[in-house]
């Protein structure tokens, strides 16, 4: 029965996804074509443009266009193809892909994480279980991970290093408008350019609300259109003009190129690159789709079409001399002349769609970077309810689109464009090459010459165009640097400010002994009510508890400590959820609540979260082993073995359910003959609130009391207390420490978000208890 079962966070039968898993990567495959190859589409129309700009030119002999068409093949067979199809791709963290994903990946094996609450207890979820059971690792591999795990500098270092690949996706806004500018022919270029641009462009980020797979359905048909007639016009170029274009994929050709052109053909590869702009796309955009779906898109649909253009250039070109001067290298002069008004419409809108990769990587980097600690809270949509990586982030979204209307407005000259597009793509390559060596190694547990291998190989070829990039620095190749470099200031000084919070609650936090010594009233009044008192820490309590209750002695009946936190991994699954113990003596009817959510997770309804909150309380209370006894013996520090993981309601259908009745009357229901009830006294007519539970194993006395406690405290209504902290570099810090904390991290704080619950906290039910935290 459990096969059929529906999965009740992503909405899918688990029979189905199995019965339908072909069409449903066809299905996906499709639909990647109008999200993840766009920008890599629509190549062609500017990469022989690029080439030929100024560093080199189209001679009789045709040893450079010959030259440059070798290049691009070699290029995209190693690097797309070889480099991210068949290794890149297979380093998903289950299921989610990008720079932030290998460092997920980094963060579980060698325990680098950057999340300071981390457990033990979160290495239990299933989602770590799935990649960690690996044969024995090297020798050599377990002195790196001992070594990573040793060095603070080296875990910052792998940080920055993440976070500069992410930036630089984010700083690419360049490919959202070059192949939209350069979509144009010459004769056009000047008239309609900025209007027409600048129209597409809103018009897309106002789409973008909508969704992911709405976009992707509705741009997958003008992809297949472009890639259809790039393909057919570079076939009829190569049997019309020169059939034997062939012999040009020959890497000598690269030789032939490199030793005529020298240091212009060096220089030129900086818009031979262009021709893989995207390509860093398949793997940011992975969790959006699959592996097989993404690999079959690319492997027999994109790059055979990609091939031929190519070669089909090249065929006209070798064949016209006369004409390769300014813009009639380019793209249009080989499109035969009745065609060309009919391309140009194509071309435009395959552009467009290019601009789709960028915006999605970016919706779903800022995500990862935020749930890791690293990125301001901002509003996050989720716009389907059945694949958790669909989202829609309106903030960032209105951001980039400001950011791409400057460019197009600011950058007339497409060619610097070119520049600062082909170094931003070199730059996530080589950052995703680093990282992958090490997944290698740690997650793997391949050799490490293999890693050296991988490095050495795919390094040495990226490290070569992005010499040929950076030298056109002051070409326009400085803006996607300038732009990264702000990203990352927020993103380490956002992250360094949370950190150093977290250390602050932790040294800081409530000793057992000074709770225990209040005995079971607290030395407070204890008032009716449920109370979450939300707290970062995962062990220990709060000193904002202790400074709540010094300065307003009361408190409620039942106390939670809620902590709700973001593991490493992109989902965890409901019966995973929750993890509930217990702080003192039972008597003080003090819990606490850690609630994981991956960083691909979609948040539930309020009412059903607190519902969740509450059955998993119950659930602790009734299945609570005599292991744990409260005696006020058992140190705090050893709380957290004694935490249980309890699943959601839909999880265990033999376990504690909750229901609300807001009649007087018991009218028996469906389903509960064969359930006892404990329900809280009628005090008025209000909503009641009962727990449905097994007939067996039988509850002791002490633990009904205990839950006849939680339900009326449940009744009696939930009250929010939350930590606001004014964090303040304290007394002695350096003036660089003072600038970072109480200018840039508080403005930040101030300017951004409240922390993401998965419920919307009511006002009427909520209290802000203030401190200052000198760090």
């Amino acid at each position: 029965m459990s096969e059929s079962m529906m999965d009740p966070e992503t909405g899918f039968s688990r029979n189905q996804v199995k019965k339908e898993s072909w069409k449903q990567v066809l299905m996906l495959a499709y639909q990647s074509l109008g999200v993840v190859y766009g920008d890599l589409s629509t190549s062609p129309l500017y990469v022989y443009k690029s080439a030929f700009a100024e560093d080199i030119e189209h001679s009789e002999t045709n040893e450079e266009i010959f030259g440059v068409l070798s290049f691009i093949f070699w290029t995209l067979t190693l690097i797309p193809l070889l480099k991210y199809v068949f290794i890149v791709l297979r380093a998903d963290d289950n299921g989610e892909g990008g720079t932030f994903a290998l460092y997920s990946l980094l963060c579980r094996h060698a325990r680098v994480n950057s999340l300071p609450n981390c457990q033990l207890a979160d290495e239990d979820l299933s989602e770590y279980k799935n990649d960690v059971v690996i044969p024995q690792q090297t020798t050599l591999g377990s002195k790196l991970k001992s070594t990573l795990e040793k060095h603070r500098l080296l875990q910052r270092f792998l940080l920055v290093l993440a976070l500069i690949g992410a930036c630089m996706v984010i700083g690419d806004v360049f490919s959202a408008v070059s192949g939209l500018e350069l979509s144009m022919s010459h004769e056009h270029h000047k008239y309609v350019e900025l209007p027409v641009a600048c129209l597409i462009l809103i018009g897309l980020f106002a789409l973008q609300h909508f969704g992911t797979h709405r976009v992707g359905f509705l741009f997958a048909p003008i992809v297949i259109v472009w890639l259809l007639c790039i393909s057919s016009i570079g076939l009829y170029n190569i049997i019309r003009w020169d059939p034997h274009v062939y012999r040009a994929l020959s890497p000598y050709y690269m030789y032939k190129f490199l030793k005529k052109t020298q240091t212009g053909g060096w220089m030129s590869l900086g818009g031979i690159l262009l021709c893989m702009t995207g390509s860093e796309a398949m793997f940011a955009d992975l969790g959006h789709f699959s592996q097989i779906s993404i690999k079959i898109a690319f492997t027999f649909v994109v790059y055979p079409a990609l091939i031929l253009a190519y070669m089909g250039q090249a065929a006209y070109l070798s064949q016209h001399h006369e004409l390769a001067s300014g813009y009639r290298i380019g793209f249009y002069v080989s499109v035969p002349e009745n065609l060309r008004w009919p391309v140009l419409g194509i071309a435009i809108l395959a552009a467009v769609v290019g601009s789709q990769a960028i915006i999605t990587g970016t919706f779903s980097i800022i995500k990862q970077c935020q749930a890791l600690g690293c990125f301001p809270q901002v509003k996050i949509v989720h716009t389907s309810s059945k694949i958790h990586g669909q989202i829609y982030i309106p903030e960032v979204n209105w951001t980039l689109m400001i950011l791409c209307l400057a460019v197009t407005i600011g950058f007339r000259d497409t060619k610097r464009i070119s520049n600062a597009s082909g170094l931003a793509v070199i730059t996530v390559m080589l950052v995703t090459t680093c990282l992958m060596s090490l997944v290698i190694i740690l997650c793997w547990h391949k050799s490490v010459f293999l890693a050296i291998a991988f490095v050495l190989f795919f390094g040495a070829l990226e490290a070569l165009y992005f010499s040929a990039s950076l030298i056109k620095f002051l070409e326009g190749a400085w803006v996607p640097i300038a732009l990264a470099f702000i990203f990352m200031i927020i993103m380490y000084i956002w992250h360094y400010g949370t950190r150093l919070k977290y250390e602050f609650d932790v040294q800081n936090k409530v000793s057992i002994n000074w709770l225990l010594s209040l005995g079971p009233s607290l030395g407070i009044v204890r008032v009716r009510g449920l109370g979450l008192i939300q707290t970062e820490l995962v062990s220990g309590i709060p000193a904002i508890f202790s400074h709540f209750v010094t300065n307003l002695p009361a408190f409620h009946q039942v106390l939670v400590f809620l902590c709700i936190k973001s593991v490493p991994v992109p989902h965890v699954k409901s019966e995973e959820r929750f993890l509930v113990g217990r702080i003192g003596p039972k008597e003080y009817r003090l819990y606490r609540c850690i609630v994981r959510y991956g960083y691909h997770d979609f948040h539930k309804d309020d009412l059903e979260f607190e519902n969740d909150l509450v059955c998993s309380l119950a659930e602790f209370i009734r299945s609570e082993g005599p292991k744990r006894n409260g005696h006020a013996d058992e140190p705090d520090k050893e709380a957290e073995e004694f935490m249980t993981v309890v699943g959601t309601p839909s999880t265990h259908v033999d376990g504690v359910r909750m229901q609300d009745d807001v009649d007087d009357d018991d009218a028996d229901r469906p389903g509960t003959s064969e359930m006892k009830e404990i329900r809280s006294p009628m005090i008025t007519t209000r909503k009641r609130v009962r727990f449905l539970l097994p007939e067996s194993p039988k509850i002791k006395d002490e633990a009904k009391e205990e839950l006849q406690d939680l339900m009326e405290a449940r009744e009696a209504g939930i009250a929010y207390i939350m930590g606001h902290a004014h964090v303040k570099a304290k007394h002695g810090s350096s003036w660089i420490k003072k600038i970072v904390i109480n200018l840039g991290y508080d403005f930040l704080r101030r300017n951004s978000r409240e922390p993401a619950y998965p419920l919307s906290v009511p006002h009427a039910s909520t209290l802000e208890v203030g401190m200052i935290y000198h760090v």
